[in-house]
């Protein structure tokens, strides 16, 4: 894996990329050590893409992503990526709609264990209650993230 870093507007980022796809951002506080750096095209997009997102722009879909996970898990993420900049979603609405009603809790670990964050957006889901849940970003990270999304709605 090669790695590229910037500091965002919530801190530090690490992107990794293998064999041209984007597999893993790493948000503040996450940073593993021990990462090798370098250049390439997959990771020049991605870093574009974290720019252009804080700047009120939403991640291009073209982008060559390959997440590692379960089925499960991948057909999460492509949901994820259907919920619309600034808008939220609860996690049993997630698992209603990918027709595994009572699955909430399996969407929750599916998002926690999200390789990509705010590439596949699981900081758009919230508790049944609406209010923020789980982020491995912390709690203050996916507010700042959805507060840039509102404030600069679509």
């Amino acid at each position: 894996m090669v790695c590229a870093g910037w500091i965002a507007p919530i801190g530090p980022v690490v992107l990794g990329e293998e064999e041209g796809r984007l597999t893993r951002l790493w948000l503040p506080g996450q940073i593993p050590s021990g990462l090798a750096f370098g250049e390439s095209p997959a990771l020049e997009a991605g870093l574009s893409a974290l720019e252009g997102y804080f700047q009120g722009r939403p991640i291009p879909r073209s982008l060559p992503l390959r997440p590692s996970g379960t089925p499960f898990q991948r057909a999460v993420w492509s949901a994820l990526e259907d919920i619309p900049w600034g808008e939220t979603r609860i996690y049993g609405q997630l698992a209603a709609q990918l027709g595994r009603s009572g699955a909430a809790r399996a969407v929750g670990q599916a998002c926690h264990r999200n390789p990509l964050p705010i590439f596949i957006p699981c900081h758009r889901v919230v508790g049944a209650n609406g209010r923020l849940t789980g982020f491995a970003g912390g709690l203050a990270c996916k507010e700042a993230l959805l507060r840039l999304e509102r404030e600069q709605h679509l």
